[in-house]
């Protein structure tokens, strides 16, 4: 298991493959975000996207996931995340777009109010297949201390 100890500044991490199928672009934008240029390829080759590209807000959570499966893979103790810092969508992503994340840890610090918990900030950028940027963020993660009695280093 991963606690905050074991967590170092300036690592870095690559992961995920994710296939973007048209079928998943539609359905969230049908639930979370109904603009014309998500859900039809005439509407959306009048605007600057040229066809259906998938919603921002798809492709945090697809983005998401994707460190979800991560965090299992290795067995991290996360305890959720107090927000995001910022967060750009780059350009545009479309279906037939395969994904994935590179994350490094920009900093770290153990809660003084909360003993059990560390907080560790972190750069995360989301590519397409061709390495290009599609989404960058910087967020903020909680996480299991494995002594939570140990003192706190300022």
């Amino acid at each position: 298991m991963l606690y905050f100890e074991d967590i170092e500044v300036g690592s870095k991490q690559e992961y995920g493959n994710y296939e973007v199928t048209l079928e998943e672009v539609t359905q969230f934008a049908e639930m979370y975000d109904p603009q014309p240029f998500h859900l039809d390829n005439d509407a959306a080759a009048k605007t600057h996207f040229g066809k259906i590209s998938a919603s921002g807000w798809h492709t945090c959570a697809m983005t998401m996931r994707m460190m979800v499966d991560n965090m299992k893979v290795h067995k991290q103790a996360g305890l959720g995340s107090p927000g995001v810092d910022q967060l750009r969508w780059k350009k545009p992503v479309y279906p037939g777009d395969t994904l994935r994340v590179e994350t490094e840890v920009l900093e770290k610090r153990r809660s003084k109010s909360r003993r059990e918990m560390g907080i560790f900030k972190s750069r995360g950028v989301t590519l397409n297949q061709n390495g290009e940027v599609v989404l960058e963020m910087i967020s903020n993660g909680l996480i299991q201390v494995r002594d939570p009695d140990a003192p706190i280093e300022d």
